[in-house]
Protein backbone atom coordinates (compact mmCIF):
# COMPACT_ATOMS: atom_id res chain seq x y z
CA UNK A 1 0.00 0.00 0.00
CA UNK A 2 3.25 2.01 0.83
CA UNK A 3 4.56 1.54 -2.32
CA UNK A 4 4.19 4.85 -4.22
CA UNK A 5 4.98 7.00 -1.07
CA UNK A 6 8.53 4.47 -1.06
CA UNK A 7 9.03 5.40 -4.58
CA UNK A 8 8.34 9.27 -4.88
CA UNK A 9 10.54 9.15 -1.39
CA UNK A 10 13.50 7.55 -3.46
CA UNK A 11 13.50 10.05 -6.26
CA UNK A 12 12.83 13.05 -3.32
CA UNK A 13 16.11 11.43 -1.73
CA UNK A 14 18.16 11.36 -5.22
CA UNK A 15 17.11 14.88 -6.06
CA UNK A 16 18.44 16.26 -2.71
CA UNK A 17 21.59 14.94 -3.75
CA UNK A 18 21.57 16.14 -7.07
CA UNK A 19 20.81 19.56 -5.72
CA UNK A 20 23.82 18.96 -3.03
CA UNK A 21 26.08 18.30 -6.42
CA UNK A 22 24.77 21.53 -8.27
CA UNK A 23 24.95 24.23 -5.46
CA UNK A 24 28.85 22.67 -4.79
CA UNK A 25 29.01 23.40 -8.76
CA UNK A 26 28.17 26.66 -8.45
CA UNK A 27 29.97 27.71 -5.27
CA UNK A 28 33.55 26.46 -7.26
CA UNK A 29 32.40 28.41 -10.26
CA UNK A 30 35.55 30.67 -9.53
CA UNK A 31 37.61 27.68 -8.41
CA UNK A 32 40.07 27.50 -10.66
CA UNK A 33 40.40 24.29 -12.87
CA UNK A 34 37.21 22.85 -11.03
CA UNK A 35 35.33 20.52 -13.06
CA UNK A 36 31.90 20.32 -13.01
CA UNK A 37 30.07 17.37 -11.70
CA UNK A 38 27.07 15.16 -12.17
CA UNK A 39 25.10 12.86 -10.40
CA UNK A 40 24.93 9.40 -11.99
CA UNK A 41 21.43 6.85 -11.31
CA UNK A 42 20.02 3.52 -11.49
CA UNK A 43 16.82 2.06 -11.71
CA UNK A 44 16.99 -0.44 -8.35
CA UNK A 45 13.91 -3.33 -8.80
CA UNK A 46 13.16 -3.96 -5.26
CA UNK A 47 10.67 -7.52 -4.45
CA UNK A 48 8.24 -6.19 -1.82
CA UNK A 49 7.45 -8.58 0.71
CA UNK A 50 3.23 -8.03 0.46
CA UNK A 51 3.78 -8.71 -3.10
CA UNK A 52 7.00 -10.64 -4.13
CA UNK A 53 5.77 -11.44 -7.59
CA UNK A 54 5.77 -7.93 -8.48
CA UNK A 55 9.02 -5.48 -8.52
CA UNK A 56 8.74 -2.21 -7.41
CA UNK A 57 10.92 0.84 -9.35
CA UNK A 58 13.10 3.06 -7.09
CA UNK A 59 15.68 5.40 -7.84
CA UNK A 60 19.57 4.46 -6.87
CA UNK A 61 22.60 7.32 -6.47
CA UNK A 62 24.88 5.66 -8.41
CA UNK A 63 28.03 8.25 -8.00
CA UNK A 64 29.22 11.25 -8.89
CA UNK A 65 30.46 11.94 -12.81
CA UNK A 66 33.36 14.63 -13.48
CA UNK A 67 33.29 16.57 -16.68
CA UNK A 68 37.32 16.22 -17.79
CA UNK A 69 36.90 18.65 -20.18
CA UNK A 70 39.71 21.70 -20.18
CA UNK A 71 37.89 25.01 -18.77
CA UNK A 72 38.53 28.63 -20.58
CA UNK A 73 42.04 29.72 -20.18
CA UNK A 74 42.78 33.02 -18.69
CA UNK A 75 45.73 35.57 -18.69
CA UNK A 76 46.97 36.32 -14.95
CA UNK A 77 50.28 38.48 -15.41
CA UNK A 78 51.69 36.53 -12.49
CA UNK A 79 54.75 35.05 -14.45
CA UNK A 80 54.55 31.67 -11.78
CA UNK A 81 50.96 30.91 -13.13
CA UNK A 82 51.03 28.01 -15.43
CA UNK A 83 47.60 26.63 -17.10
CA UNK A 84 47.51 22.89 -18.70
CA UNK A 85 46.51 22.20 -22.63
CA UNK A 86 45.80 18.90 -22.35
CA UNK A 87 44.73 15.81 -19.73
CA UNK A 88 48.09 16.41 -17.73
CA UNK A 89 48.32 17.14 -14.20
CA UNK A 90 51.25 18.68 -12.49
CA UNK A 91 52.73 17.07 -9.22
CA UNK A 92 53.00 17.92 -5.94
CA UNK A 93 54.61 16.45 -3.00
CA UNK A 94 52.43 15.98 0.56
CA UNK A 95 53.07 14.52 3.91
CA UNK A 96 51.46 11.19 2.58
CA UNK A 97 53.47 11.34 -1.04
CA UNK A 98 52.93 12.48 -4.50
CA UNK A 99 49.46 14.22 -5.65
CA UNK A 100 48.26 15.60 -8.21
CA UNK A 101 46.50 18.85 -9.60
CA UNK A 102 45.24 20.52 -12.54
CA UNK A 103 45.39 24.78 -10.56
CA UNK A 104 48.25 25.99 -11.82
CA UNK A 105 48.15 28.95 -9.62
CA UNK A 106 51.76 28.71 -8.42
CA UNK A 107 54.33 31.30 -5.88
CA UNK A 108 57.04 30.81 -4.26
CA UNK A 109 57.16 29.96 -0.67
CA UNK A 110 59.30 31.61 2.54
CA UNK A 111 62.37 29.42 1.08
CA UNK A 112 61.74 30.47 -2.67
CA UNK A 113 60.12 26.59 -3.81
CA UNK A 114 57.48 27.01 -6.69
CA UNK A 115 54.31 26.02 -4.63
CA UNK A 116 50.64 25.56 -5.64
CA UNK A 117 48.02 27.53 -3.45
CA UNK A 118 48.30 24.64 -0.69
CA UNK A 119 52.09 25.42 -0.14
CA UNK A 120 52.69 22.36 -1.48
CA UNK A 121 55.97 22.15 -3.84
CA UNK A 122 55.58 21.56 -7.43
CA UNK A 123 58.23 18.34 -8.19
CA UNK A 124 60.30 18.55 -11.30
CA UNK A 125 60.97 15.26 -13.63
CA UNK A 126 63.49 14.12 -10.88
CA UNK A 127 60.72 14.27 -7.99
CA UNK A 128 62.22 17.30 -6.64
CA UNK A 129 61.31 20.56 -5.26
CA UNK A 130 61.85 23.02 -7.33
CA UNK A 131 64.12 26.68 -5.91
CA UNK A 132 64.08 30.01 -7.44
CA UNK A 133 67.90 31.22 -6.68
CA UNK A 134 67.91 34.52 -4.95
CA UNK A 135 67.99 37.69 -7.11
CA UNK A 136 67.53 35.42 -10.11
CA UNK A 137 65.65 37.96 -13.04
CA UNK A 138 62.56 37.32 -14.76
CA UNK A 139 60.91 33.48 -14.75
CA UNK A 140 60.34 32.13 -18.14
CA UNK A 141 58.37 28.62 -18.36
CA UNK A 142 57.98 26.90 -22.02
CA UNK A 143 55.36 25.15 -23.30
CA UNK A 144 57.18 21.70 -22.19
CA UNK A 145 57.52 23.06 -18.96
CA UNK A 146 61.09 23.94 -18.70
CA UNK A 147 61.28 26.39 -15.75
CA UNK A 148 64.05 29.14 -16.28
CA UNK A 149 65.61 32.46 -14.98
CA UNK A 150 68.53 34.73 -15.70
CA UNK A 151 70.90 32.66 -13.74
CA UNK A 152 70.07 29.50 -16.10
CA UNK A 153 67.53 26.26 -16.24
CA UNK A 154 65.90 25.30 -12.48
CA UNK A 155 63.86 22.49 -13.60
CA UNK A 156 61.01 20.98 -15.92
CA UNK A 157 57.87 20.60 -14.58
CA UNK A 158 56.78 17.09 -13.73
CA UNK A 159 53.46 16.66 -15.99
CA UNK A 160 51.58 13.41 -16.09
CA UNK A 161 48.46 12.12 -16.93
CA UNK A 162 45.97 8.77 -16.15
CA UNK A 163 44.40 6.22 -17.94
CA UNK A 164 41.47 6.27 -16.20
CA UNK A 165 41.02 10.03 -15.27
CA UNK A 166 37.17 9.73 -13.89
CA UNK A 167 38.74 6.72 -11.10
CA UNK A 168 40.99 9.74 -9.31
CA UNK A 169 39.59 11.07 -6.18
CA UNK A 170 39.59 14.42 -5.40
CA UNK A 171 41.17 15.27 -1.87
CA UNK A 172 39.77 19.02 -1.46
CA UNK A 173 41.93 21.72 -2.43
CA UNK A 174 42.19 20.73 -6.54
CA UNK A 175 44.27 17.93 -4.66
CA UNK A 176 43.90 14.37 -6.68
CA UNK A 177 45.15 10.69 -5.58
CA UNK A 178 44.86 7.32 -7.73
CA UNK A 179 46.16 4.04 -7.18
CA UNK A 180 46.62 4.36 -10.64
CA UNK A 181 50.35 4.73 -12.09
CA UNK A 182 51.16 8.16 -13.59
CA UNK A 183 51.87 8.21 -17.37
CA UNK A 184 54.04 10.64 -19.22
CA UNK A 185 51.77 13.70 -20.72
CA UNK A 186 53.96 14.78 -23.42
CA UNK A 187 50.69 16.06 -25.23
CA UNK A 188 50.48 18.73 -22.32
CA UNK A 189 51.47 22.25 -22.90
CA UNK A 190 52.02 24.93 -20.76
CA UNK A 191 50.83 28.10 -20.94
CA UNK A 192 52.91 30.62 -18.88
CA UNK A 193 50.73 33.60 -16.96
CA UNK A 194 47.50 31.77 -17.14
CA UNK A 195 45.13 30.09 -15.57
CA UNK A 196 42.52 27.06 -16.51
CA UNK A 197 39.51 28.57 -15.30
CA UNK A 198 36.49 26.18 -13.88
CA UNK A 199 34.16 24.77 -16.77
CA UNK A 200 31.45 24.89 -14.76
CA UNK A 201 28.47 27.01 -16.62
CA UNK A 202 26.52 29.52 -14.47
CA UNK A 203 23.70 29.04 -16.64
CA UNK A 204 23.92 25.57 -16.97
CA UNK A 205 23.96 24.92 -13.30
CA UNK A 206 20.81 27.41 -12.22
CA UNK A 207 18.50 25.89 -15.00
CA UNK A 208 19.53 22.45 -13.32
CA UNK A 209 18.51 23.86 -10.27
CA UNK A 210 15.29 24.76 -11.41
CA UNK A 211 14.47 22.15 -12.71
CA UNK A 212 15.64 20.31 -9.64
CA UNK A 213 13.19 22.51 -7.63
CA UNK A 214 10.14 21.63 -9.87
CA UNK A 215 10.36 18.04 -9.95
CA UNK A 216 11.09 17.83 -6.00
CA UNK A 217 7.64 19.72 -6.02
CA UNK A 218 6.19 17.32 -7.83
CA UNK A 219 7.35 14.17 -5.82
CA UNK A 220 5.56 16.16 -2.76
CA UNK A 221 2.71 16.91 -4.35
CA UNK A 222 2.53 13.06 -5.08
CA UNK A 223 3.11 12.12 -1.80
CA UNK A 224 0.82 14.42 -0.49
CA UNK A 225 -2.50 12.68 -3.14
CA UNK A 226 -1.05 9.41 -2.14
CA UNK A 227 -1.29 10.17 1.46
CA UNK A 228 -4.44 11.48 1.30
CA UNK A 229 -5.66 8.36 -0.74
CA UNK A 230 -4.67 6.23 1.47
CA UNK A 231 -6.40 8.54 4.41
CA UNK A 232 -9.86 8.02 2.63
CA UNK A 233 -9.67 4.50 1.79
CA UNK A 234 -9.01 3.77 5.87
CA UNK A 235 -11.73 5.90 6.84
CA UNK A 236 -14.12 4.01 4.06
CA UNK A 237 -13.11 1.12 5.51
CA UNK A 238 -13.48 1.44 9.35
CA UNK A 239 -17.16 2.59 8.47
CA UNK A 240 -17.64 -0.98 6.57
CA UNK A 241 -16.47 -2.83 9.45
Amino acid sequence: MENPIYIALSRQDALRRQMDVVANNLANMMTPAYKNQRMMFLEYLAKPAATPVEKVSMVQDYGVLRNTAVGPISSTGNPLDVALQGDGYLTVETRDGQRFTRNGRLQLDLDRQIVDTNGLPVLNEQDLPMTVPQNSGPITITADGTVSSDQGQIGRIKLVRFEREQFMTELGGGIFTTDEPPLPAPGTKVVQGAVEESNVQSVVEMTQMIEISRQYAVNQKMIEAEHERQRNAITKLSRLS
